[in-house]
C-alpha cells in the first residue's frame, strides 16, 4: 500500500470518528431539549444572584442589542416597573453610543423609558462601557459604591452582572432578571379541523412541547453554553 493511499485511509478514519462524535453531541443536545434541564439552567443563571434585599438608590439598565430589540425592550419594561415602585431612584442607561445623536441606541432607550413613565430628569447615561466589566467600572466612577443599586438585564446575564459589579466594589447589588412571561392562552388545536392535506402530515396541534418547548430549550442551551463560557473567561481574568 503506497503512502498516499495510507494517508487517505487515515483521514477518512479521522473524519468518521469526527462525524460520530459530532452526531453523538447533537443527539445529546436534542435529548436534553426534551427535558426541563435547559429551563432550570436558565432559571439558575437568572435567579441565583437576583433578588431585592435593599431599597435601591439607582437602577441600572444594562443594554442589550439595538433599539428596538427584544432584549432592550423587555429590560426597559422591567426598569419602568422598578422606577414606578421606587420613584426617587436615578436610572442609569448603560449602553455605548453617541448621546448627542437623537437616533442612537442609548437615547432611544431613554425615550422608551420616558414613554413608560420614567422621569427624564432621573435618567443619566453610562455610554462608554463595551462589556459588563467596563460598565461596572464606569458606573463606579459616577455612583457611590456604598449605596444600593438594582441591575436589570437578561436572565442569562444576571449572575455575571451581579458578580462584576460586586467585584469593582459595589457593596449592595440587587438584580431583576428580565424573564419573558408565557402566554396564558391555550394554544392547542385540532389539526384536521383546519383543513389542508391530512394523509401524511402528523397531528401536532395538541403537542405544546413539540411545537414550542423543544425549540425554546434548544435556544436556552445556546444561551447557557455562551454564558458559562463568558463566566469562565471573566473568572480567569479576575473580573468576577
Amino acid at each position: 500500500m503506497d503512502i498516499k493511499r495510507l494517508k487517505n485511509i487515515q483521514i477518512l478514519k479521522l473524519l468518521k470518528y469526527l462525524f460520530l462524535l459530532l452526531g453523538s453531541f447533537f443527539a445529546l443536545i436534542l435529548i436534553i431539549a426534551f427535558t426541563t434541564l435547559p429551563y432550570w439552567g436558565l432559571h439558575w443563571l437568572g435567579t441565583s444572584k437576583a433578588g431585592l434585599k435593599w431599597e435601591p438608590g439607582t437602577i441600572i439598565l444594562l443594554g442589550g442589542g439595538g433599539m428596538p430589540s427584544e432584549s432592550n425592550l423587555i429590560r426597559s419594561w422591567y426598569v419602568a416597573k422598578a422606577a414606578a415602585q421606587f420613584p426617587g431612584c436615578k436610572v442609569v442607561v448603560a449602553m455605548p453610543g453617541d448621546i448627542s445623536d437623537t437616533l442612537s441606541t442609548p437615547v432611544k432607550m431613554k425615550d422608551e423609558l420616558v414613554l413608560r413613565g420614567v422621569n427624564p430628569d432621573n435618567i443619566i447615561y453610562e455610554n462608554e462601557g463595551r462589556n459588563t466589566r467596563a460598565q461596572a467600572i464606569n458606573c463606579g466612577n459616577i455612583l457611590l459604591k456604598s449605596k444600593p443599586i438594582l441591575l436589570v438585564t437578561s436572565p442569562e446575564h444576571t449572575r455575571r452582572s451581579v458578580l462584576c459589579f460586586s467585584k469593582v466594589g459595589f457593596e449592595k447589588v440587587d438584580a431583576i432578571p428580565a424573564f419573558e412571561n408565557a402566554t396564558e392562552a391555550d394554544l392547542t388545536f385540532d389539526d384536521d379541523k383546519l383543513g389542508g392535506n391530512t394523509t401524511f402530515a402528523p397531528d401536532v396541534g395538541e403537542s405544546i412541547s413539540l411545537r414550542y418547548q423543544v425549540w425554546n430549550h434548544l435556544k436556552y442551551e445556546i444561551l447557557i453554553a455562551r454564558e458559562f463560557m463568558a463566566l469562565a473567561y471573566y473568572r480567569i481574568r479576575g473580573w468576577v
